[in-house]
């Protein structure tokens, strides 16, 4: 952290450019989160299937993101970073003018695109620039931005949709637009921060990741029936409104932004497997809970109470960081963003079939996912390093595969 903040005596660090970027993506995305499902609902008649699908579709662009490798190889990180948070303003911006089927899938790819390669981006500059000893202190610290900048975001979003009555079209437009007015001011406004090390311009898939890459892979798997399905029983079973939907949020993010950077700090403390270990076993009451819920209030609870084990994952993110070659975090960003996709491609699809039929059954599946999920974090070793990646399994020397 120290070192960060010396690099430049100006405000022009590191650092600030990764707040920046912590501020300017939860203003397009989590605009277009909080305003989709009632949008869909409303203006497009959309079913489980028709948003299974358009889900579906959204994790594409995720599951391409080992991609970014090539793209590397013309771009900078950092300049193809700002590109692609400029590309996901324009996809929510352009969301409100298209409702329909096919217009609503376009643009969803579109913001897609952005989003995924923009994170896949961010998250290998935050390992090159930060320290992996005050890392997780300082990326719960950027998840508390990021959520400081969702409340101000959905306290706005319910001022204009409850007391002003804004249209969706506009409220799209307003955050898309200031998204991309973010990303213009941070490539004119920075200059290019060098990475602590080169990093290869080519594909990297060691043996010896195989367990971050498992964990990453039902994490995945998770995320989806808390973005998707969770959200839409709120609207669909429960009949919340998106003025109620976006108060949901709020407490949301106010947790996080409270707590975030002491997750991040008890990370440190109690390492990644105790602290994965109180999110699974958390996650599996709360999948449990989800398909049985009959009350509007105990579902709203199990809602902002799946969303606060959100912050623990830093543990997967720090697990890696301390395990990998400084070379690989580039290209492992992408690929390990792919993975991640693998699951969440297949899963919205698929599950929004089953979900015609039984919502209960979709979300005991989500209990199977953190179920995995548990088993597989009890193999981090106390101190991860390179050549101590496991506890069982070990399957290369630090360097080799």
């Amino acid at each position: 952290m120290a070192e960060l903040s010396t690099q430049s005596k100006s405000w022009r660090t590191p650092l600030t450019l990764l707040v920046l970027m912590s501020i300017a993506m939860p203003v397009a995305f989590n605009a277009w989160l909080a305003l989709l499902n009632n949008f869909v609902v409303e203006r497009a008649a959309f079913t489980g299937v028709e948003i299974g699908i358009l889900q579906s579709l959204r994790e594409v662009p995720g599951f391409m993101a080992f991609t970014t490798v090539f793209v590397l190889l013309i771009l900078k990180e950092q300049t193809f970073a700002v590109l692609a948070l400029a590309l996901m303003g324009l996809g929510v911006a352009l969301t409100g003018l298209f409702p329909f089927a096919y217009g609503l899938y376009f643009t969803t790819l579109l913001m897609s695109v952005g989003f995924h390669y923009f994170e896949a981006v961010k998250q290998s500059l935050s390992l090159q620039w930060l320290d992996p000893a005050e890392a997780p202190r300082v990326l719960g610290r950027l998840i508390a931005v990021g959520s400081v900048t969702s409340l101000v975001v959905y306290a706005a979003l319910w001022l204009l949709l409850q007391v002003l009555e804004i249209d969706y079209i506009w409220l799209f437009v307003l955050a898309g637009v200031v998204c991309m007015g973010l990303a213009v001011f941070m490539q004119v406004g920075f200059p290019h921060f060098p990475s602590k090390a080169q990093q290869h311009k080519h594909l990297v898939l060691r043996k010896r990741y195989w367990l971050y890459y498992a964990l990453t892979f039902f994490s995945g798997a998770r995320r989806q029936i808390f973005m998707v399905f969770a959200a839409f029983l709120m609207v669909e079973k429960f009949g919340y409104t998106a003025a109620e939907v976006t108060l949901l949020f709020l407490i949301n993010y106010a947790f996080n932004w409270l707590f975030a950077e002491r997750i991040g700090r008890l990370i440190s403390r109690i390492g990644e497997r105790l602290a994965l270990t109180i999110e699974y076993v958390g996650l599996i009451l709360v999948f449990t809970g989800y398909a049985f819920v009959e009350n509007a209030y105990l579902a709203a609870g199990l809602y902002v109470v799946d969303h606060m084990f959100f912050a623990l994952a830093i543990a997967i993110t720090t697990y890696f960081q301390k395990i990998a070659d400084p070379a690989d975090l580039a290209s492992s960003a992408g690929v390990s963003f792919t993975i991640n996709h693998i699951a969440a491609v297949v899963v919205p699809a698929v599950l929004g079939l089953v979900w015609i039929y039984s919502p209960m059954v979709v979300f005991l599946i989500g209990t199977g996912f953190a179920v995995s999920s548990l088993l597989l974090s009890q193999n981090i070793p106390a101190r991860p390093a390179p050549g101590n990646e496991t506890l069982v399994g070990k399957v290369a020397s630090a360097q080799g595969l």
